[in-house]
């Protein structure tokens, strides 16, 4: 089994007085990981959110009823807990009245979405997002030279949990059926969209723009939304771990853009099952697209696991000049532009130079895009 970065860190924080709740998209491994940490342990309590009858269970749901469920046990695990009504109110039960007892609880999708966790849990929980495996990860499992061979083929296939264990056609039918309604059914479910057909549309009018600007307008008139509608949708793509956002930056030149935004997906795969493309990188047009989404996604995860504390933005003038992504970390900026091909020299904007003298420059390719993603050697 391929360790999670995350294990160490949740058992870490057991029996610290808080729930750990780990938020991500289906399929990313959380069931897994909670499995390796508790399935031998006699003490935990196991329970599956999905299911009709322990929804039914929670409905009414009491200290005495808490005692009587657990037990001697001293850990309550509940899988996919976003399924159970206001399941935010029903932890802070636990954790108040019986602090002896761990809560650990998984979701595919923000607990806001549906069930205003947070609200009840302020300050009584640690909270993770675990996303689809990294290449970090995957360096800790087989090596660095084992899993930089494997680059043109991640950038197409992705890195889910179920996909990168199997062979190319296994890989297609696993990713197809991730990209179909699955993936995002807590979205359908508990928004009660109705025309599906149009939030697929959507997406698979992102997966083509990955890299470019996005416009809602434009986005609105391909899949038969208003922009009003389209923006609601993104947010909730965004709540159930499928798309992010990246702002423009503008703080002193009066051509910059302002109010911009650039799409990504969290995984490759998802992005290139929307389009039905798995061509591989030599026989693409939009090898820096992925090569884009790619990064910014492992730079995500990188971020997240490190607890590095940015922010982030693409920059861009009204002239076009441009430049991938900017990171700011303790006031200090720093610009990045991303370029699959390593002897393609790229030299920063003058406008941005001047403007943000102070501000470092790097490209990132295939050379030295570990250091990029948190793998310095």
């Amino acid at each position: 089994m391929i360790k999670r970065i995350l294990e160490k860190e949740i058992d870490n924080k057991l029996f610290n007085g808080k729930a750990v709740i780990v938020l991500g998209a289906r399929q990313v491994g959380k069931t897994s990981l909670f499995r390796k940490i508790f399935s031998s342990n006699p003490d935990a309590l196991w329970m599956e959110g999905d299911n009709f009858e322990t929804q039914q269970l929670f409905e009414n749901f009491t200290l005495s009823m808490a005692k009587t469920l657990l037990g001697n046990k001293k850990i309550i695990v509940i899988d996919e807990a976003q399924n159970i009504l206001n399941i935010g109110i029903k932890l802070k039960i636990i954790i108040d009245q019986l602090p002896e007892v761990q809560v650990v609880a998984t979701g595919s999708s923000s607990f806001d979405l549906a069930n205003k966790i947070n609200e009840p849990l302020t300050g009584r929980k640690w909270e993770y997002k675990l996303y689809p495996l990294s290449f970090a990860e995957m360096v800790a499992h087989h090596g660095f030279w084992e899993e930089r061979k494997m680059l043109e083929q991640r950038l197409v296939y992705g890195y889910y949990p179920e996909v990168v264990v199997q062979q190319p056609d296994e890989m297609k039918t696993i990713l197809q059926s991730l990209a179909s309604s699955y993936l995002y059914k807590d979205v359908l479910k508990w928004e009660n969209i109705q025309k599906s057909d149009r939030l697929v549309k959507l997406l698979q009018a992102l997966a083509f723009q990955v890299g470019s600007q996005a416009s809602y307008a434009e986005l609105g008139n391909f899949c038969g939304l208003d922009g009003k509608t389209v923006e609601k949708y993104l947010t909730l793509l965004e709540q159930a771990f499928v798309i992010f956002r990246l702002n423009s930056f503008s703080r002193n030149l009066r051509n910059e853009l302002k109010f911009s935004k650039k799409i990504y997906f969290y995984d490759n795969g998802i992005r290139n099952a929307l389009i039905a493309n798995f061509n591989s990188i030599h026989l693409r047009d939009d090898v820096g697209a992925l090569w884009e989404n790619f990064l910014l996604s492992e730079r995500v995860k990188r971020n997240h696991y490190s607890h590095s504390f940015v922010n982030s933005w693409f920059w861009r003038t009204q002239t076009r000049k441009e430049i991938d992504y900017l990171e700011e970390k303790d006031g200090k900026l720093s610009a990045f532009e991303l370029k699959w091909n390593p002897k393609k020299t790229v030299k920063p904007p003058d406008d941005f130079i001047q403007t943000y003298s102070n501000a470092d420059f790097t490209i990132v390719s295939p050379d030295n895009f570990h250091e990029f993603i948190g793998m310095e050697f």
